[in-house]
């Protein structure tokens, strides 16, 4: 079966933080775009080689098979952070470290006309209304969802988030209604490697509210390993309680983060095969 690629192009863009940019997109492309009911609906990008042509009307499918691997698009994984068809309009906020990476100094450059094609929506947690409170735990790459799910807690509920930013600067105005208590960890303040244990320390000296918890964590993938072992083994949050995963790894890009995902997920298996 075909994966139908989405067809967008930059309407305009927006730093939000000296680490941050927004990009919104929109087009006639963006109407067969499915709603979902999910606060983490992610989308891959495509990402053309230099000086590949590829087929038009553009199919992923025809790519793959009329042209060699090494010619196919590079894809990156990005949550988006709103989506509203009445406004014609889909935003994405990148993570920008200068010109570290792809997705990020393409976002920082981006023009309005500028073309923007991709593949989804996936995705697969909205927090429950029904839950005690929520426990939403992440960086800048979880931000988009966080917020996103933020906006969809009843008014005055309560609601936990431990945020891991670069800076002070880089903080931003958190929306919705939710009784939200909020602690942001600082990079620049910390020492070692803040990325892999900033957040589960943290989330470790919290004082769990009593009630059912919905916990969403995602992140440098280290982090949310010992995240994992701490909320499922020493908090007791049930696994249909807690969406859980890394997001990326320092050091590797998509690609290379999808080989360290492969290898621990064999490391995990036969860690259960042992006993």
């Amino acid at each position: 079966m075909a994966r139908r690629v989405t067809e967008l192009e930059v309407l305009r863009t927006e730093r939000l933080s000296p680490h941050l940019v927004r990009v919104v997109a929109g087009g006639p492309g963006l109407a067969e775009f499915p709603e979902t009911g999910y606060t983490d609906r992610y989308v891959k990008l495509l990402f053309p080689q230099p000086g590949v042509e590829y087929p038009e009307p553009f199919d992923m499918d025809r790519v793959h098979a009329e042209l060699p691997r090494e010619h196919w698009p590079v894809q990156r994984t990005y949550t988006v952070r709103a989506l509203d068809h009445d406004a014609g309009e889909l935003v994405i906020d990148f993570v920008h470290h200068g010109d570290t990476g792809l997705a990020g100094p393409w976002a920082a450059s981006a023009k309005p006309g500028d073309r923007l094609r991709l593949v989804g929506p996936g995705g697969a947690y909205a927090p429950d209304p029904e839950a005690d409170w929520h426990l939403l735990v992440g960086d800048e790459s979880a931000l988009p969802a966080i917020s996103a799910a933020l906006e969809r807690i009843p008014a005055g509920r309560p609601a936990v988030a431990v945020l891991q930013v670069d800076g002070p600067d880089d903080e931003l105005k958190l929306p919705g209604d939710a009784d939200l208590t909020v602690q942001w960890l600082h990079r620049s303040t910390a020492g070692g490697d803040p990325d892999s244990v900033q957040l589960p320390d943290a989330v470790r000296a919290l004082n769990f509210r009593p009630g059912r918890v919905h916990a969403f964590v995602h992140g440098e993938a280290i982090a949310v390993r010992e995240l994992r072992r701490h909320l499922g083994r020493e908090r007791g949050v049930p696994r249909d309680d807690l969406s859980i995963s890394g997001y990326w790894r320092r050091g590797r890009d998509e690609e290379g983060f999808r080989e360290f995902k492969a290898a621990e997920r064999a490391r995990e298996e036969a860690a259960a095969q042992a006993g």
